[in-house]
């Protein structure tokens, strides 16, 4: 038995990262997926039904409703309903910087994907799961919703931080319908969003001074998580933040046990 056998389940951004790790890993786990995302993910899929479970590939924006909609009703027709839905696609756009260099494109597309796409898709998926008798959504948002950055993305740390209450909301609303809804918080995870910012090694380890665990996470162990929450291991559990992040909300300073005199990655002194 696989932890989502019988479930019907909507992965957005299903071309890479989390999201193409997610759709095979749900596969795995007894899901019937719909992977979406700009292009359809026929790679994400192909790897779905190599590991022996069911996947359809569509293509379609998240800050379409159109699109959405008809990305749901492509699961319905193809699968019979809906029963979780991972709202993981987000962009992180390298012109993001703070409140006096941000330019007004960047935050609006920005919050466009980020936060009116993970709307849209819960718009869409809400009707169906409670006529199929509830389900679970699962948001990433991220553990920038939980503290600030002096090397500022406003617009990414905002947009979070709005997909968090959103998840909330939806939470309580729909309580009593027989959906949970929580927020899945990955800390830094070696996915090509992030890797656009370490493009130098400086950069990298001003990231990971302060993560605890020395490292940054690996999209499989966020899948892990996203894959506790769509299932009935948590069924207990809504309107809840699963932050996954190596320790780093957890920490003031960070550990100096291993590290070399005068390495880049030692803690600074308060």
């Amino acid at each position: 038995m696989g932890r989502l056998d019988g479930r019907i389940a909507l992965v957005t951004g299903a071309g890479g990262g989390m999201g193409s790790v997610a759709v095979e890993r749900f596969a795995a786990e007894g899901a019937r997926v719909v992977a979406l995302d700009l292009v359809a993910p026929t790679d994400a899929v192909a790897a779905a039904v190599a590991a022996g479970g069911e996947a359809l590939a569509v293509a379609g924006d998240v800050t379409d409703l159109d699109a959405v909609e008809a990305a749901v009703e492509q699961g319905r027709e193809a699968f019979g309903g809906l029963d979780v839905v991972y709202n993981n696609a987000g962009v992180s756009l390298p012109e993001d910087g703070d409140a006096t260099d941000t330019s007004e494109a960047t935050w609006a597309r920005t919050m466009d994907v980020n936060v009116k796409g993970v709307w849209l898709c819960c718009r869409a998926a809400i009707p169906v799961m409670v006529a199929g008798g509830g389900g679970s959504i699962v948001n990433v948002a991220s553990f920038v919703a939980h503290m600030g950055s002096a090397t500022p993305q406003l617009a990414y740390t905002t947009s979070k931080g709005a997909v968090l209450a959103m998840t909330r909301e939806l939470a309580v609303t729909h309580a009593r319908d027989g959906i949970r809804v929580n927020a899945l918080c990955p800390g830094p995870v070696l996915t090509p969003l992030l890797a656009q910012y370490l493009s130098d090694d400086a950069r990298r380890q001003r990231r990971l001074v302060h993560i605890p665990m020395g490292r940054f996470g690996e999209a499989a162990e966020m899948v892990q998580g996203a894959l506790f929450l769509a299932s009935d291991e948590s069924s207990f559990m809504t309107g809840q933040s699963l932050v996954i992040d190596g320790g780093i909300t957890a920490a003031y300073t960070t550990p100096d046990r291993g590290l070399e005199e005068g390495d880049a990655r030692s803690p600074p002194v308060p």
